[in-house]
C-alpha cells in the first residue's frame, strides 16, 4: 500500500546450463508474472515478451525509479570519490520501506515478496551500488536470518529497529584466513556459564563501521568442523569488540567494509541464533537469499550501463551521423541488451521459485554467476562505447566499471557458484 499512495501521490522519489535455465524461465516467469495489464511504464517495456508485472510491482517499480533519479543519482558520484557512508539516502530507502522489504508488517517491515525485493534491488543499484549492496545485507543476511531462526523474542527485540534505515545490520562470516571455506571458522565462542566468550577476527564486514549489530559465525565445538558452527546475534558497544580498519576499495567506496575484532568479548547465551551448532546451515541458507540481492545489484549495474550507452551512441555524433547508427556499436549494444535481458529472467525465476517454497539454490547460483559476468562485460562495453569520455569520473561509466568487479567475488565468487551449480546438477542427473 506505501508504494500504491507515493505513487499516486508522484513521489519523486555456467555456461550451456545457465542458457539452458534461461529457457526454462520463459515459461516459469511467463506463469509467475501470468497477470494482464498495461504496459505504459517504459521500465517494464523491457520485459513486453512475457507479461506485465502486477500493479503491486509496477507501483514499487516505478516509486523506486523515480526515487533513485531524484535522490540517489545526483549524489552517487560524490559519494563515490569522497567515500561517503549514504545516510540520508538510507533513512528515506526506510521510509520507502525498501530496507525490509520482505519483512513482515508486524515487524514493521513492508511484508512483500522476493520478487519485489529484487525489482527494488535493481532500481537502487542503478542509482548507486553502494546504496543496493547495503540494502541487499540489511534484508537477507540480517534480518532474514532472524525472521527464519530467531525466536518470538528475538523477532520482536531485533527487526523493528533495524527495518526503517535508522539502523543497520551486518553479516559476518569471513576471516582473514577463510572466504570461499565457510566452514573453517577460526573464531571462537566458547560457552561460560550464562554467556558466550567470542574471541577472534571477522573480515571483509559491509557495513561493519555503521551497522547497530550484526549475524556472527563461530565454533562452538571444533570436533564437529562445520557442524561445530554457531551463529550469534551480536550488538556494537560490547567490552572487547573493536573495529579493524575501513578498506579503500576499488568500486562500491560509499559502502564501508571493516574487519571486526573480538577480543573475549562476552555476549548472552539468549543471544544466539536457533540451536547450537546451527551456524553452518543459517550461514548457507541466508547466502542463497542473498545471491538474489546481489544478483539484483549487478543487474542494475548491467542495466545502467546499457542505458548510458544507449543514450550516449543516439546523441554522439561522429562520420556525420549518430554513432549508434555504426552497426559496431549496434553489436555492442545488442549484446548488452541480450545479457541484462538475460540475466533478469534467471533472477526473477530464482525469486518467484524462493517466494514459493521452491529449492533454489542451483538458480541462486545461476543468477548471480549470470547478472555479475553481464554487470562486468556491460560496463566493460560502455565504457569502449563512451571512448574516452568512458575512462574520466566526468562519466558514471568507469564507477559502473569499477562497482561490478566486486559482484563476482562477494557472497560466493564466480568459481564457488560453478561449483555449487555443477553438484546440484550430478545430484539431479545422478547414474
Amino acid at each position: 500500500f506505501i508504494f500504491k499512495f507515493l505513487y499516486q501521490k508522484n513521489h519523486s522519489l555456467a555456461d550451456i546450463l545457465i542458457v539452458r535455465f534461461i529457457m526454462q524461465s520463459l515459461v516459469y516467469v511467463g506463469k509467475f508474472l501470468g497477470r494482464h495489464g498495461t504496459l505504459q511504464n517504459p521500465a517494464i517495456r523491457r520485459i513486453a515478451c512475457l507479461s506485465a508485472l502486477s500493479d503491486t510491482h509496477q507501483m514499487l517499480q516505478k516509486t523506486c525509479r523515480d526515487f533513485v533519479n531524484a535522490e540517489i543519482v545526483p549524489k552517487a558520484a560524490k559519494h563515490d570519490r569522497e567515500h561517503l557512508y549514504p545516510e540520508d539516502q538510507l533513512k528515506k530507502m526506510g521510509e520507502l520501506g525498501l530496507m525490509s522489504i520482505t519483512t513482515p508488517e508486524e515487524y514493521g517491515g513492508t511484508g512483500l515478496d522476493y520478487l519485489a525485493y529484487s525489482i527494488a534491488m535493481e532500481e537502487i543499484s542503478r542509482g548507486c551500488a553502494s546504496c543496493g549492496v547495503i540494502m541487499s545485507v540489511n534484508n537477507s543476511l540480517f534480518l532474514g536470518p532472524i525472521l527464519a531462526y530467531g525466536t518470538q523474542k528475538q523477532k520482536d527485540f531485533w527487526l523493528k529497529p533495524y527495518t526503517s534505515g535508522d539502523k543497520v545490520g551486518f553479516f559476518a562470516l569471513s576471516e582473514p584466513g577463510n572466504g570461499s571455506d565457510a566452514g573453517a571458522a577460526s573464531t571462537t565462542a566458547t560457552e561460560k556459564s550464562d554467556r558466550y566468550i567470542l574471541n577472534g577476527t571477522k573480515m571483509w564486514i559491509t557495513s561493519g563501521f555503521e551497522a547497530g549489530a550484526g549475524i556472527l559465525f563461530a565454533t562452538t565445538d571444533k570436533s564437529l568442523k562445520h557442524k561445530g558452527i554457531s551463529a550469534f546475534i551480536v550488538p556494537k558497544g560490547l567490552k572487547g569488540f573493536t573495529l579493524g580498519k575501513k578498506e579503500d576499495k576499488l568500486g562500491i567506496r560509499a559502502s564501508s567494509t571493516c574487519q571486526l575484532i573480538f577480543e573475549d568479548c562476552e555476549i548472552p547465551k539468549e543471544n544466539i541464533l536457533g540451536k547450537s551448532g546451527y551456524g553452518f546451515k543459517i550461514a548457507m541458507q541466508s547466502l542463497d537469499a542473498g545471491r538474489i540481492g546481489i544478483a539484483s545489484q549487478a543487474l542494475g549495474i548491467a542495466q545502467a550501463s546499457l542505458e548510458l550507452a544507449t543514450n550516449y551512441a543516439q546523441n554522439r555524433n561522429s562520420f556525420g551521423k549518430p554513432i549508434a547508427k555504426l552497426q559496431i556499436i549496434q553489436q555492442k549494444l545488442a549484446d548488452m541488451a541480450l545479457r541484462v535481458e538475460s540475466s533478469r529472467l534467471l533472477v526473477w525465476r530464482t525469486a518467484w521459485l524462493k517466494d514459493n517454497g521452491k529449492s533454489y539454490t542451483k538458480e541462486a547460483a545461476m543468477a548471480k554467476v549470470a547478472a555479475s559476468e553481464a554487470a562486468t562485460f556491460c560496463s566493460h562495453q560502455c565504457i569502449q562505447v563512451l571512448g574516452g569520455m568512458g575512462y574520466v569520473s566526468d562519466m558514471a561509466a568507469e564507477r559502473y566499471y569499477r562497482d561490478a568487479r566486486i559482484t563476482e567475488i562477494y557472497e560466493g565468487t564466480s568459481e564457488i557458484q560453478r561449483l555449487v551449480i555443477a553438484g546440484q546438477v550430478l545430484k539431479e542427473l545422478a547414474v
